[in-house]
């Protein structure tokens, strides 16, 4: 494991903006211009706790730019209503969009934050309908509150949970469908896809997203890449992460090193035969 002070950050992420955007990405800043890659994604894109994520490794492999756009605990919507990060998207020679949990997006039923979107900001008039019995402003967190539904009653999670699905592929589809040039949707879990389980907790991450979403975009992508990490690289669990000691219990809920060089040599691949 690696360790440093509590009062510092343990990795240098070189935050920076491009253009208007209110988001700070990972750097070091690229240059938007040329045959340059786009990465867009959530927490895994980003690289947290990662020295080299998988798009810096992509970009030493191909020798390409590639612009890391990826978002802590990312949704959907957090790039739909971006433009400086659309219109990057349109510019780029091909664009890899990560498959980001559907729990993380302002649906029928809630709304969350438009740019933090793990949190919670509030309850539809349709969810209180249906949830009368729950007090929605103890929650801060789409997962608290959805953990809470299911435990109150599976009939009615279960609502939810559908919305969340069909909003999940209407999203993706609308998202894709703005890129200009290549697509590739990169499917990167601990996991290969597969049916969540609503009786017995949420499921994982990518929350609620299974192989027959994932085949429904698939028409709307160049190419569908699936990175399932090895039990080697789950085995080494922290090894080689770089995070404080109280990043520790977060670090240990995500891949490391060896699962993000296994997606960059799939991704490596994909993108020598699309360009």
């Amino acid at each position: 494991m690696t360790y440093e002070n509590l009062g510092g950050g343990a990795l240098d992420y070189f935050p920076c903006r491009y253009g208007k955007s209110k988001l700070l990405f990972r750097g070091p800043r690229r240059k938007l211009e040329g045959d340059y890659i786009a990465f867009l994604g959530g927490t895994e894109t980003y690289g947290k706790f990662i020295e080299k994520p998988f798009p810096f490794l992509v970009e030493r492999e191909i020798g390409k730019t590639c612009v890391n756009f990826g978002w802590l605990n990312a949704g959907v919507d957090v790039f739909l209503n971006d433009p400086t990060i659309l219109e990057a998207s349109a510019g780029a020679r091909a664009t890899v969009v990560q498959v980001m949990g559907a729990q993380n997006m302002s649906n029928r039923f809630y709304a969350v934050h438009p740019r933090r979107n793990d949190r919670f900001l509030q309850a539809s008039s349709l969810l209180r309908t249906v949830f009368r019995e729950v007090d929605f402003t103890e929650f801060h967190f789409n997962k608290h509150l959805l953990q809470t539904l299911q435990t109150l009653s599976i009939e009615r999670y279960e609502m939810v949970w559908d919305e969340l699905k069909n909003a999940w592929l209407a999203r993706m589809q609308l998202l894709l469908g703005k890129i200009s040039g290549k697509s590739i949707v990169l499917w990167f879990a601990d996991h290969a896809p597969e049916q969540t389980d609503t009786v017995d907790g949420l499921g994982h991450d990518p929350l609620y997203v299974d192989h027959e979403m994932i085949e429904k975009i698939r028409p709307f992508a160049t190419e569908v890449v699936e990175v399932t990490a090895s039990s080697t690289a789950i085995k080494q669990g922290v090894e080689g992460m770089i995070y404080s000691q109280m990043e520790a219990p977060a670090a240990a809920e995500m891949m490391g090193p060896k699962a993000h060089y296994e997606a960059s040599t799939a991704l490596s691949d994909a993108l020598g035969r699309l360009l």
